[in-house]
């Protein structure tokens, strides 16, 4: 959906309709604004094909603050009430707080001190942001370009998710120059422009919003608490196993269906195929005896991820073949994928399959599972068409030792 009469309310109802393009074309707007309409049409369609970005990342000086913490002090950064540089920017915070509650991830990237620059965070009674609401918080003074690289690490998810806002236009121009990945909005002197500067950028464009949304934000910032654990232990296996993981299937229904239509469309890395399904499509399998469906959600001791991972596959008399398969990368490298497996091998064989075909279809950004079929025991196939055709003989699968509870 567009909010086309917002759009007209924003560039005014005189120049937004033209009696002429109306008679001659009947255009309900006039080429004037068909660029804006354009633009806005645009952004729905890259939602809908896993564009949008994920995680705003915030320098701290003249930009969530006015002044500089390490030179200023507490007192002396502009955050008040009642004085305009102040509520400039707690305009940004109060933004990128909106942002935080529909699911968008927060992290700092700034050239300070730690402790320096969390104080205001910690002391500062006008700070509208708390450390709490920030998932990744790097401060040190290394270039920003290589910081940013390691807040997506630290996230899991690509550069292309992030969006970074700083009033320095030296750090912009570094981090455009070295991270062309990165969105990176020109903003200009006055901290007044900022939020609308971030907002007419449609970064963070959704068609759907689900119950997973409203908890995305809390979910990558349990995320990067647990790659600090992981770092912190030398045994992955005893890692895995002290992360308490319940694993839950169930086919699609109903209730889950926008969040796995927002899944198939949104996820580029963990997906086999990069098929992507409509909503109606999706509900369509749901009661297709051709199809077998999974959605898949998983819980640790850090909280609930929600669902994380979908699956679709083609029902034949004598093998199963995987449509598609995509998974949330927050959760790779914790034996899901083998959990997942175990329970498609499981599936299909009571059903009276005697193999499953694994699909690989690469694209640009999926490479991280080029090798998935070939880890799960799958052998490759010869293919008559540009395809990789992927074999696992289900009268020798034995199913995997997981560290994951499945739950009944």
């Amino acid at each position: 959906m567009i909010d086309v009469d917002a759009l007209a309310q924003a560039v005014g109802l005189n120049d937004w309709h033209d009696d002429r393009d109306w008679h001659l074309a009947k255009l309900s707007f006039s080429q004037r604004a068909l660029p804006l309409y354009a633009d806005h049409v645009m952004r729905v369609i890259a939602a809908l094909r896993g564009k949008a970005r994920k995680c705003l990342v915030l320098d701290l000086d003249n930009t969530l603050w006015g002044g500089v913490i390490g030179d200023d002090g507490l007192e002396g950064i502009a955050l008040d009430q009642g004085d305009a540089r102040g509520e400039a920017h707690r305009a940004v915070q109060a933004a990128a707080l909106d942002l935080r509650r529909r699911g968008i991830v927060l992290a700092v990237c700034s050239k300070n001190d730690d402790q320096t620059a969390r104080l205001p965070f910690r002391e500062h009674a006008g700070m509208l942001l708390k450390e709490d609401d920030i998932a990744v918080f790097v401060a040190n003074w290394e270039d920003k370009a290589s910081n940013l690289e390691r807040i997506a690490q630290r996230l899991d998810i690509g550069l292309d998710s992030l969006v970074f806002l700083d009033d320095n236009p030296v750090e912009r121009s570094q981090v455009r120059q070295a991270l062309p990945q990165v969105a990176v909005p020109e903003l200009g002197e006055d901290p007044s422009s900022f939020v609308r500067t971030l907002m007419l950028g449609g970064y963070f464009e959704s068609v759907a919003f689900t119950p997973e949304d409203l908890a995305r934000a809390d979910q990558y910032q349990g995320n990067a608490h647990r790659a600090e654990l992981m770092e912190s232990s030398r045994d992955l296996g005893q890692f895995l196993r002290s992360l308490a993981m319940t694993i839950q299937f169930a086919p699609f229904q109903a209730q889950g269906r926008k969040r796995i239509t927002q899944l198939i469309n949104q996820t580029n890395q963990f997906n086999v195929t990069t098929r992507r399904y409509t909503e109606a499509q999706v509900a369509a399998m749901e009661t297709s005896p051709d199809h077998f469906t999974l959605q898949v959600g998983l819980v640790d001791r850090f909280g609930d991820n929600g669902m994380i991972c979908a699956v679709i596959c083609h029902r034949r008399p004598d093998e199963w073949e995987i449509d598609s398969w995509l998974m949330s990368c927050r959760v790779l490298n914790r034996k899901v994928e083998e959990s997942v497996c175990n329970r498609i091998a499981r599936e299909a064989t009571a059903a009276g399959a005697k193999r499953l075909v694994g699909v690989y279809v690469p694209t640009s950004r999926n490479h991280i599972v080029a090798q998935l079929f070939a880890q799960l025991g799958f052998l490759r196939a010869d293919s008559p068409d540009d395809l990789q055709r992927w074999v696992l003989d289900l009268s020798s699968f034995q199913p995997f030792d997981v560290p994951v509870t499945e739950a009944v």
